[in-house]
């Protein structure tokens, strides 16, 4: 089973920008691995709460569609919030 995301690049960085997203039910993640630059990036948190309840979530490597590109990553870290059913973050690296 092959689980894809659409991500966007996140332009607006910093404590109160990703305040915003979670507000807006979004997760702030980051891409980064394979000689390349890291790249912020903004998921929809519903599709990764529904996603993490597999197990290949964490054990075979993601697609996030990126500006129309497909990249396979593979999640590094988690970070939930401590007491809401939420997902606060999240880590990639390239496959």
């Amino acid at each position: 089973m092959s689980i894809v995301f659409q991500a966007e690049v996140r332009a607006d960085l910093g404590k109160g920008a990703s305040r915003r997203l979670r507000r807006a039910e979004q997760i702030p993640a980051i891409l980064y691995g394979a000689g390349q630059e890291a790249v912020s990036l903004v998921l929809d948190h519903n599709k990764v709460i529904v996603a993490q309840a597999t197990d290949a979530f964490y054990a075979e490597p993601v697609t996030l569609v990126i500006d129309g590109k497909e990249v396979q990553a593979k999640v590094v870290a988690v970070q939930r919030h401590p007491v809401k059913p939420k997902v606060v973050h999240l880590d990639f690296i390239r496959a």
